[in-house]
């Protein structure tokens, strides 16, 4: 019997700074977020960043949290319960770093009779601290704990025409009657050294104005190229000559190079240069959340207006919207249709 695991990142349980604590602690000791030896992530991690960070994010936490509970979660569950409508096979629900687990969701689907599953994460660009680490752990539960559940895996869809056309509208419908200088693309930042270890060919990423453009099998796990293309993809859907648009990187952590612009520092470049109406989309990801809702729709709003800014636009992500459920139904219905040889 087939199922479908929908893979969201997560959220604390609650905005409590020992609730938050617990959050970040699993999330950032996963070697595929802070990809140094463990004895240093531990120092990092445990020696200075949970004994600084719970309160302030906690804090963040408190601005976006709905009554529901966690924007991200609640926003996950009504995309669940929205394609269940849809489709024929069980669907399930997980996050990555807290509840609900990736265990307890592949337990769920098997105490429905769910022997073969695809791992739909809802990610549509790949990058190590997103995509990879859920396979790698969906695997690792596989060998322990569920050795009888076949994995299918939704690659990347960050070039899928569906969703490029979904993403597009979605825009359209924001700006359509707003008066707006230029839209930014702020994808969710890395660090330089993540798109290096990704690259298979071991020598096409340089991180300069060429290699994302230049054709190679890089690109496949490449996160940098896959935001440049969606970008390229919706711009020419939407018709954007390119002084009207860029892209931009949030969310940096540390000290380390990460890909760059910097989101904050390109909305404030923005403001000091004069614009005074700006739009901006988050294609990185497809559920509205702290980086969406505090750090661009609240911090980036209050950089811009500080520097002379005037309007602010933020195109929500896809959450819950109809045409978005109906994609993911058609693509889990096309994957549960195949006959056995077709599957991957």
């Amino acid at each position: 019997m087939k199922g479908v695991l929908l893979v969201n990142l997560g959220s604390p349980k609650s905005t409590d700074p020992k609730d938050v604590k617990k959050y970040l602690d699993q999330f950032l000791m996963d070697e595929r977020v802070i990809d140094v030896p463990w004895l240093l992530r531990a120092f990092i991690v445990k020696g200075i960043v949970l004994n600084t960070r719970p309160k302030k994010s906690a804090e963040a936490y408190q601005k976006i949290w709905w009554e529901e509970g966690s924007p991200l979660i609640v926003l996950s569950e009504r995309l669940q319960e929205k394609i269940d409508d849809f489709t024929s096979v069980p669907i399930a629900l997980s996050m990555r770093y807290g509840e609900p687990s990736l265990k307890s969701g592949l337990q769920e689907l098997v105490d429905k009779g769910v022997d073969e599953v695809l791992l739909l994460p809802l990610y549509p660009q790949f990058a190590m601290a997103t995509t990879e680490t859920i396979l790698v752990l969906a695997e690792e539960l596989q060998q322990e704990f569920f050795p009888q559940i076949k994995f299918t895996t939704v690659p990347p869809f960050y070039n899928h025409p569906d969703y490029i056309n979904v993403l597009s509208k979605s825009i359209i419908e924001k700006l359509e009657h707003v008066d707006y200088e230029h839209l930014l693309f702020s994808y969710h930042g890395v660090p330089e050294r993540h798109i290096k270890k990704s690259d298979i060919t071991n020598s096409h990423c340089q991180i300069d104005g060429s290699c994302c453009k230049t054709p190679s099998p890089a690109h496949q796990f490449c996160y940098r190229h896959q935001c440049f293309e969606t970008t390229r993809l919706v711009a020419e859907k939407l018709g954007l000559p390119e002084n009207k648009y860029s892209v931009s990187f949030q969310s940096r952590l540390g000290f380390d190079p990460w890909l760059k612009p910097y989101t904050d520092r390109t909305i404030e470049k923005f403001g000091l240069n004069g614009m005074k109406k700006m739009a901006i989309v988050t294609p990185a990801f497809v559920s509205d959340c702290l980086e969406t809702l505090e750090e661009i729709a609240m911090e980036g709003k209050e950089i811009f207006e500080e520097v002379g800014g005037e309007e602010f636009t933020v195109v929500p992500c896809l959450n819950d919207r109809e045409d978005w459920v109906k994609t993911l139904s058609r693509w889990i219905d096309e994957w549960a249709n195949q006959p056995e040889t077709e599957k991957a």
